[in-house]
C-alpha cells in the first residue's frame, strides 16, 4: 500500500475566519442509460502529422475535441455551502480611558483591530465535480466532496443553471457518492468498463479545476493499473484508502475531484479523486465499475452495502514476516487496530462466528492467495452479502479451512 504524505485528495478547499480563531474546512447498470459513443480505430493508419486515424477518417485530435463537446453538458460543479459568521471589523484603544497612558503618549493614540460577529451568511466552503449518469438527475461525484458537517449542497450546470443537489448515499469504503437534483431530460454520460483497459491508452479528464475554472480539459494515458494507495487525514479529517486505483498523467488539480475520467469513445471509466503533489502529473481515479455497484444497490435499495468479514489486519510480505518472525511471506494478519480500543475482530461478526482469532494469518480465500496485490477487502468485496466463501487460516501454527458466510457491513465500521 504507498503512503504518500504528498498524495491528497483534489476537492477545492476555501477558509473562513471565526470571531476567535481561524478554521478550515476540509473539504450497477440498471436503468442508467449508455449511450452509444464507440468508434473503432483502424490498426496502423495514421495521418501526415503521424496522429492516429479513427473510423470515418477522424484524427485523434478532432476525436478528442468531439468527445470533449459531447461530455461537457453532463459534467457539473459540485459547491458546498455553510451558514458562517460575518466579523465586522473596528478599531479600538486598547488603553480605553486610562488617563495614565493617554496622556503620556500626548496626541498619539493606539488603534488596534477588533471583530464582532454581526449575524450570519452563507458562504462557499469547498467545491469538486459530478458528472451525470442518468437522465433523471442521479450525478457521481466523491464521497470527500460531499462530507463536509453541515453543509448544503448545489450543482451548477455546464450553462450555468444551479440545483440543489441531495446526497443519496456516501459508499462507505470507496470516494465514491451519488446526488439527485430535481431536474429531468439531463444528458448523461455513458460508463465504460474499467477492467477492460490498459496502460498506455488515451484519456480525457474534464473538471471544475481550482473551484473556478468549469469543464478544464486536459488529455494523457492511462499511466499505471491496480495502484494501492493511501492519503493521510488532515486535521478532523480521516485518512482515505485507494485499492485498484487507475493512475493517469492527465493534469488533474485541486476541484477536480468527483469529475469524469474518460475513454476516446467518449465512456467514463473513472472517477478522478487524488494527486501527488510536486509531481510532473500523476494523477490517480476510481474505477467505474465500483460507481457501477454503487448505483445498482441506490437503484435496488436505496442505499450502498457491502458485504464484510469482521477483522482487521495488515498484509504480511518479506519485511513484516521477518519483523514479526512469521512463518509465511504472504497473507492477512488479523491484528488491532491503531486505537487499542479497536478489536482484531468485531463480535459477532462472520469471522468471530467462524472462530478467526487476533494473530491468525488469512492466507487465502477460495483459493487465491492474499497478499499486496490481492488484499483481503478486494477479495470480500467481489462477493454478496450472504455469499460463503472458503478461508484458508493458519492459526498457531496449524492451517486450518473455515467456511465464512458474508454479511451485511454495519453502518459505521
Amino acid at each position: 500500500m504507498k503512503n504518500l504524505s504528498q498524495i491528497i485528495l483534489v476537492s477545492f478547499i476555501t477558509a473562513f475566519v471565526t470571531a476567535s480563531a481561524t478554521a478550515y474546512v476540509l473539504r450497477g447498470e440498471g436503468s442508467y442509460p449508455m449511450q452509444n459513443r464507440n468508434v473503432a480505430l483502424n490498426q496502423g493508419q495514421k495521418d501526415v502529422a503521424g496522429q492516429e486515424i479513427y473510423e470515418g477518417g477522424i484524427t485523434q485530435e478532432q476525436r478528442v475535441i468531439d468527445v470533449v463537446r459531447s461530455a461537457s453538458p453532463s459534467v457539473v460543479s459540485v459547491v458546498a455551502t455553510k451558514d458562517l459568521p460575518v466579523l465586522e471589523q473596528k478599531f479600538v484603544n486598547p488603553f480605553g480611558n486610562d488617563d495614565f497612558f493617554n496622556n503620556f503618549f500626548g496626541p498619539f493614540q493606539f488603534q488596534v483591530p477588533q471583530y464582532e460577529q454581526k449575524g450570519t451568511q452563507k458562504q462557499q466552503v469547498a467545491g469538486g465535480t459530478g458528472f451525470i449518469v442518468s437522465a433523471d438527475g442521479t450525478i457521481i461525484t466523491n464521497r470527500h466532496v460531499v462530507d463536509i458537517e453541515g453543509a448544503q449542497y448545489t450543482v451548477v450546470m455546464n450553462d450555468g443553471q444551479k440545483y440543489s443537489a441531495q446526497v443519496i448515499a456516501r459508499d462507505p469504503v470507496e470516494d465514491i457518492a451519488v446526488l439527485k437534483i430535481e431536474k429531468t431530460g439531463l444528458p448523461a454520460l455513458s460508463l465504460g468498463d474499467s477492467d477492460s483497459i490498459q496502460v498506455g491508452q488515451s484519456v480525457i479528464a474534464i473538471g471544475n479545476a481550482l473551484g473556478e475554472f468549469q469543464n478544464t480539459v486536459s488529455v494523457g494515458v492511462v499511466a499505471g493499473l491496480s495502484r494501492n494507495i493511501s492519503i493521510p487525514g488532515s486535521g478532523s479529517r480521516p485518512g482515505e484508502t485507494i485499492e485498484g486505483a487507475i493512475q493517469t498523467d492527465a493534469a488533474i488539480n485541486p476541484g477536480n475531484s468527483g469529475g469524469p475520467l474518460l475513454n476516446t469513445k467518449g465512456e467514463v471509466i473513472g472517477i478522478n479523486t487524488a494527486i501527488v503533489v510536486g509531481s510532473q502529473n500523476i494523477g490517480f481515479a476510481v474505477p467505474v465499475n465500483k460507481a457501477r455497484r454503487d448505483l445498482a444497490g441506490v437503484q435496488t435499495s436505496g442505499k450502498i452495502t457491502y458485504p464484510y468479514l469482521g477483522v482487521r489486519y495488515t498484509i504480511v510480505n518479506e519485511d513484516l514476516q521477518k519483523q514479526q518472525n512469521l512463518s509465511v511471506s504472504y497473507g492477512a494478519l488479523v491484528i488491532k487496530g491503531a486505537n487499542t480500543e479497536e478489536g482484531a475482530v468485531t463480535p459477532g461478526s462472520p469471522a468471530d462466528i467462524a472462530g478467526i482469532k487476533e494473530g491468525d494469518i488469512i492466507l487465502s480465500m477460495d483459493g487465491q492467495r492474499i497478499d499486496e496485490d490481492h488484499s483481503l477487502l478486494s477479495l470480500v468485496q467481489k462477493h454478496q452479502i450472504g455469499d460463503t466463501v472458503t478461508l484458508k487460516v493458519l492459526s498457531q501454527g496449524v492451517e486450518k479451512t473455515v467456511q465464512v458466510g458474508l454479511a451485511e457491513r454495519p453502518a459505521g465500521l
